[in-house]
């Protein structure tokens, strides 16, 4: 642990060749990292939680487009500012696979502005495993907004709302409107919902159809939010001070009503069940690549046998 003081220290400047360090220690669960988290929560860098958003939505819909333009508002009130963008798995490294992140590199001399590519290394919901802890490090060090961008896998990306305050949804016309949104279990997890690329054909149907269904939600409690629905331009920043304003109300309601500090703590539960579970495996020394779990996959797929009997034997055979 004698070369981990030294790192903390630079990390705690926002170095960002440190803070790059920690979180890739994050994502190869690297042995010395409890004791990492530990020092950098002693360190007290951060004087309150940050402000986590998420961004999801389909392929194409120009989420980074539109991060780039969030973080241009955030600098200019003087914010330091983090990014983390959660993308596909490349089949022949096992790194990000757009990791240049080229529509944001209009940031990448700000000081004040960290990015990192993440790879989802298979991972549900768009989201990378390590995502949470990730979030926590560039917490610690004093950023007061997280941006987390993700996937953009379409039906399974929802696991964002658990690590995220404000979740904003992005669609475009033409590319999955309302109705796809509906199917993908979308609505249940937006906080804004933004039509982007508004100034295309079919652009004021999405906005009119996603706001009855908004308004028709039936199993919304009275006081819970509603989403709100915004359009933009994000390539010509049109509509980028409503999509703000739009978080900055989400902002105040989480903060008004309680349900801020609710979500802050279901996120921390996740984390906590999250690592807990990562231990356990550990412990009892279950692997991916373990030739036991090989062999019960095989009887698996081959019919012999169900997958919660191959599951109770391999319980059994590790504990």
């Amino acid at each position: 642990m004698t070369h981990i003081g030294p790192l903390i220290d630079a990390a705690k400047q926002r170095d960002p060749r440190a803070v790059a360090k920690l979180i890739s220690m994050v994502e190869d669960a690297d042995p010395a990292l409890p004791g990492v988290m530990s020092a950098l929560l002693g360190a007290g860098v951060q004087a309150g939680p940050a402000y986590i958003i998420g961004m999801t939505g389909a392929p194409g819909v120009g989420k980074s487009t539109t991060t780039s333009a969030l973080i241009a508002h955030w600098r200019s009130r003087s914010l330091v500012v983090g990014v983390l963008a959660v993308d596909p798995t490349s089949p022949f490294t096992g790194g990000a696979l757009l990791g240049d992140r080229v529509r944001m590199q209009v940031h990448a001399t700000d000081a004040e502005v960290f990015i990192r590519s993440m790879a989802s290394r298979g991972q549900l919901g768009g989201m990378a495993a390590a995502t949470p802890n990730a979030v926590r490090i560039l917490e610690a060090v004093g950023f007061g907004v997280v941006l987390v961008e993700t996937v953009g896998v379409g039906q399974a990306e929802v696991d964002v709302a658990a690590t995220a305050d404000t979740t904003v949804v992005l669609l475009a016309p033409g590319m999955g409107d309302g109705v796809q949104a509906a199917k993908a279990g979308l609505l249940e997890v937006a906080d804004v919902l933004v039509v982007n690329k508004s100034d295309r054909d079919g652009a004021d149907d999405a906005v009119r159809e996603l706001r009855q269904m908004v308004s028709t939600t039936s199993d919304r409690q009275p006081g819970s939010w509603r989403p709100l629905v915004v359009r933009t331009v994000a390539t010509a920043e049109g509509g980028i001070s409503e999509l703000i304003e739009a978080i900055e109300a989400h902002r105040a309601w989480l903060n008004a009503s309680g349900d801020g500090e609710r979500r802050r703590q279901a996120r921390a539960a996740h984390e906590i069940r999250a690592i807990a579970l990562a231990m356990l495996s550990s412990r009892i020394g279950l692997r991916p690549d373990d030739p036991r779990l090989a062999e019960l996959a095989s009887d698996v797929a081959a019919g012999r046998i169900d997958a919660y009997a191959a599951a109770v034997q391999l319980v059994s055979s590790v504990s």
